[in-house]
């Protein structure tokens, strides 16, 4: 079980923000207090991307798989056949720890297989019908992105889905400021958070996530290849996307 997220209670918290022991003895609970509707999103992910997985030997790639609970929820989902192959990868080794407790019967069984690595600078990927990147590619260097979808969309097989959830940008300055204010009136109201817990993840997240606008997501992924993009749900300044490999 995952303790409750304090970390930004403490006032001497300087350094940038890292998936490092501490934040991932909290993580659980420390998206689902701050992702909107996060169980919603990661249930409704879980049920579309099994239009995607054939009857036999399918393949889902996870990138920032973090304590593993994506994959956990596409594994129970009642359709997803057994015969379906998980690849989970993340940079951070206390991550991984907490995703091999929690899926220890697929690691076991050998249905998971996950691996310590960078995004940037990721191992050759098997042929897979789903790729999916919770919350991640915020996390990743602007210059690194294209290389990493354009990675994304070589490995995808004909008619493959890249499932994408990301904080966005709002289209203007004033707009982006209204939908934070927002954002940050829901941590406190909903996720429990204090208005200075929130300013000191805020400050720490400054120079590690870098969101982009919707549309700027959409164009590099045309970019990378991908013609077909669709955002299957929104809320606020969050965003998750469809996009499928023609």
């Amino acid at each position: 079980m995952s303790k409750e997220d304090k970390i930004f209670q403490k006032n001497d918290k300087k350094e940038d923000f890292s998936f490092n022991k501490e934040v991932a003895q909290v993580f659980d609970n420390m998206v689902s207090r701050s992702v909107p509707f996060y169980t919603e999103t990661q249930q409704m992910q879980a049920e579309l991307l099994q239009d995607f997985l054939p009857e036999q030997d399918g393949v889902v790639c996870d990138l920032g798989c973090s304590t593993g609970t994506t994959i956990d929820l596409i594994i129970k989902n009642n359709k997803c056949p057994d015969s379906v192959k998980f690849f989970g990868y993340d940079n951070s080794e206390p991550m991984l720890d907490k995703a091999r407790n929690k899926l220890a019967d697929g690691i076991n069984g050998k249905q998971i297989t996950l691996y310590n690595a960078d995004l940037c600078a990721l191992p050759e990927l098997p042929s897979c019908d789903v790729v999916i990147m919770n919350w991640t590619l915020q996390f990743v260097r602007p210059m690194e992105r294209e290389n990493l979808i354009t990675n994304v969309y070589s490995s995808l097989k004909p008619g493959g889905a890249f499932f994408l959830s990301e904080k966005v940008l709002g289209s203007s300055s004033q707009l982006n400021r209204f939908l934070i204010d927002h954002y940050l009136q829901y941590k406190t109201a909903q996720g429990g958070y204090t208005d200075g817990e929130n300013q000191r993840k805020r400050e720490a997240l400054e120079n590690v996530l870098v969101p982009y606008r919707l549309d700027e997501n959409y164009i590099l992924l045309n970019r990378c290849g991908f013609k077909q993009v669709d955002t299957y749900f929104r809320w606020l300044n969050f965003a998750s996307i469809i996009a499928i490999k023609a």
